[in-house]
């Protein structure tokens, strides 16, 4: 099936207050080849919603008249039922505050408004990345038999992390809040790859990063850094202290494949 093709069959639920907005996001998805799309404008409708079917993609804007993206999401998350519900914020809001929470939760795209046809077409994509399954093939490794261990203090991340893993085939990972709590499965069980956050309580990324290049007994596992930090100086200081691949908060499917594929293969 084309890109295309899976497009028109996405269902969105599209969370907008404003009928103007409504109406512009709407056609910018009807133009990327959506023909799908349900509206919604209040936190508690979208809930309703979302208890009598699953879309897709939620589509929200940042503020409600009953709450903020940030809440909607955490309901959403919260609920056993909905929890790894695929979900895109669009929004012009540029406070790092804000939007960090989101992706702490697990957004799978942050657009901007106005925002282009290609960058609709990315996350459109990106959902179809992360609802179609595909397993990745490692030339040296069965990705089924993979034992990853991924430390994040937020558990929304972690969920957001664990779906994306395991819609390449890759089995449930351990899992811990930070890097103190990573040291210590890591002395007592073996791990083929670490997927950690940067910023964490305790122990934060570069420091477990530190620890563990300098260990006799497992140095030598790949790390995969997930930050949310744009900074270039930051993430260069994040490489140096030995990871073999940095990846974008919130990311995306195919990104997190490729680097897979280079740091396993």
């Amino acid at each position: 099936m084309s890109d295309l093709t899976a497009i028109a069959n996405l269902s969105i639920l599209l969370v907008e207050p404003s009928d103007v907005q409504q109406k512009i996001i709407i056609k910018s998805l009807l133009d990327s080849g959506v023909k799908q799309v349900e509206t919604a404008t209040t936190q508690e409708q979208t809930l309703a919603l979302l208890i009598k079917y699953q879309p897709d993609l939620v589509i929200s804007a940042m503020y409600l008249a009953d709450g903020t993206a940030d809440t909607l999401l955490q309901k959403i998350r919260s609920n056993p039922s909905t929890e790894h519900q695929p979900f895109m914020l669009v929004s012009s809001e540029r406070n790092k505050k804000y939007l960090e929470q989101l992706r702490q939760s697990g957004v799978l795209a942050i657009l901007p408004k106005p925002f282009s046809a290609t960058a609709i077409t990315r996350a459109l994509k990106a959902t179809l990345d992360i609802i179609s399954e595909e397993e990745v093939e490692l030339e040296h490794f069965d990705v089924t038999l993979l034992r990853v261990l991924v430390v994040d203090d937020s558990p929304f991340a972690r969920k957001h992390i664990i779906r994306v893993l395991a819609g390449m085939g890759i089995p449930a990972p351990v899992e811990a809040e930070n890097g103190k709590e990573a040291i210590e499965h890591l002395n007592n069980q073996s791990f083929d790859l670490i997927v950690t956050d940067y910023n964490m309580p305790e122990m934060d990324g570069r420091e477990l990063t530190e620890a563990v290049r300098s260990s006799n007994s497992y140095s030598h596992i790949p790390i995969l850094m997930v930050s949310s930090e744009a900074n270039e100086t930051h993430l260069a200081n994040i490489a140096q202290a030995g990871v073999d691949a940095i990846c974008d908060k919130p990311f995306e499917p195919a990104t997190v494949k490729d680097l897979l594929f280079k740091i396993m293969s």
